[in-house]
């Protein structure tokens, strides 16, 4: 009965190990880059600015993988999304893979009414400022934290159909507004009742910019209780080639911060699981600064 009950037990732990080695080595995952507040048109040529280098750095990853996907978070140009920032900040750099990013519009660019060079550069992709899509295995939706009222009201409507029509194991939201945050714009509350929905339809992740530096929160509700089992990984990666700006007050389970550095959040999206690290374009302050985030969790 020993030598059978512990057959069982090797047998169990060989299972664990083969699912884990499959999802961490076999099956590599389906990389996204993601950053928001990217493209200031501070500069006489595009070439120098901080986009320029987080272009470069996500090109260099697009190049490495046929399937890999770019998710650009809100405030895409500086200083009011105006269609010549368009074609001469954003264009000459994150333009360069234009047919590969999927948006989210920002604050800045409705400095212009009706974001309407926003809508106008990205054409369908855009969508009404809010849609969803695949990779791979996981769901994505993109929606927009600068809407209100009854423009608001329709989005959740959406939303909340789009949910139930995509019952993925593994979904991710993004939006430019972060729920939490202990940046200078601190944390914003007009996409409370967005998480709510996702968070019941037990989503993993979402992804925001608006402060410029680099954010990362342990799983929480839509109430910022935490909630290891089915709470929602939070990233602001405001990162994207805009000034960075200091953190103020930490809030509750901010677990990793950094306003050190441009650069890009890579996600690899398997089945089941994904992993993330933090990919630095351009260091700063190159003394006495902590080490780029990485890790990895399973899908709910």
């Amino acid at each position: 009965m020993r030598t059978a009950a512990a057959l069982a037990a090797l047998i169990a732990l060989m299972a664990l190990f083969a699912a884990s080695a499959h999802a961490a080595g076999t099956d590599k995952g389906i990389p996204v880059y993601a950053a928001g507040d990217i493209a200031r048109c501070a500069y006489h040529d595009a070439a120098y600015s901080g986009a320029a280098a987080t272009a470069d750095t996500v090109a260099a990853g697009l190049a490495q993988d046929p399937r890999a996907v770019v998710l650009a978070v809100g405030d895409l140009t500086y200083p009011v999304g105006t269609a010549q920032e368009f074609t001469d900040c954003y264009g000459p750099t994150w333009g360069r893979f234009k047919d590969r990013t999927w948006p989210a519009p920002g604050n800045h660019e409705y400095y212009t009414p009706g974001a309407t060079p926003y809508f106008a550069y990205w054409g369908a992709r855009a969508g009404r400022g809010y849609y969803s899509f695949e990779v791979g295995t996981w769901h994505v939706i993109s929606l927009d934290s600068d809407l209100a009222g009854a423009a608001h009201a329709a989005q959740l409507d959406w939303l909340r159909a789009d949910l139930a029509a995509h019952p993925a194991r593994c979904t991710l939201a993004y939006w430019h507004h972060p729920l939490y945050s202990s940046g200078g714009h601190g944390s914003v509350p007009t996409m409370h009742d967005a998480w709510k929905l996702l968070y019941d339809a037990g989503a993993e992740l979402v992804l925001s910019g608006h402060d410029h530096d680099y954010e990362r929160f342990a799983p929480q509700d839509a109430d910022g209780r935490l909630d290891p089992a089915r709470g929602i990984r939070q990233f602001v990666v405001g990162t994207g080639g805009a000034f960075p700006t200091p953190f103020l007050l930490t809030v509750p389970h901010s677990e990793v911060r950094d306003a050190n550095r441009t650069g890009v959040l890579r996600l690899q999206l398997y089945p089941g699981g994904y992993g993330w690290e933090f990919i630095e374009s351009t260091r700063l302050y190159p003394f006495g600064v902590a080490p780029p985030d990485r890790g990895s969790a399973a899908c709910h």
